[in-house]
């Protein structure tokens, strides 16, 4: 099983790189001219969310640097023990949907720690790619487009996050160990 998906994994890139702009031109789409189409939409884009970005970026090192991570850590840590989960993901859970940049650093900080064949960098992988940033998102890309009222999308972001830590966590102990 884990040979398949090792082989899925290595391929999945490759195919959808070459067959979305395949399926386009046989579409008769200018492919080249989307792409540079939408890459001048992006730079609006960009300038539009810097005001979002700075300001989710000060939330989070606030947060970081108050020491509430650590509190909040002391707390939970105790109970991930208790039922077998390695306590050095929990900051990744944590940090996860504040920041992309932060949990990837966390990330690579756990796997050069322990190793990536370790249960912990296991661990560690699935929650980075199976939970997203959620806060970030709801920041950047609502403020953005000027969606005030996001307390369901933060709702539903927020639930599938705790959903996608408790499956990385629960499917790595099936499978790895």
């Amino acid at each position: 099983m884990f040979q398949l998906i090792s082989l899925i994994s290595a391929w999945a890139i490759p195919v959808m790189i070459t067959f979305i702009p395949l399926y386009a031109f046989t579409r008769k789409v200018p492919v080249y001219e989307s792409f540079v189409e939408g890459a001048k939409d992006g730079f609006g884009t960009a300038i539009a969310i810097i005001p979002h970005l700075v300001g989710m970026l000060v939330a989070i090192s606030v947060f970081r640097a108050s020491g509430a991570l650590d509190f909040l850590m002391s707390f939970i840590s105790p109970a991930l023990k208790g039922i077998g989960v390695p306590p050095e993901v929990l900051p990744l859970g944590l940090l996860r949907p504040l920041t992309g940049t932060g949990s990837l650093a966390y990330t690579t900080d756990l796997i050069s720690v322990h190793g990536p064949d370790s249960l912990i960098g296991m661990i560690a992988s699935t929650i980075q790619g199976s939970t997203d940033t959620t806060l970030y998102v709801l920041t950047v890309y609502f403020g953005a487009v000027g969606i005030r009222n996001g307390r369901y999308a933060l709702r539903v972001g927020l639930f599938s996050d705790i959903v996608g830590f408790i499956a990385a966590i629960a499917v790595c102990l099936l499978v790895f160990g």
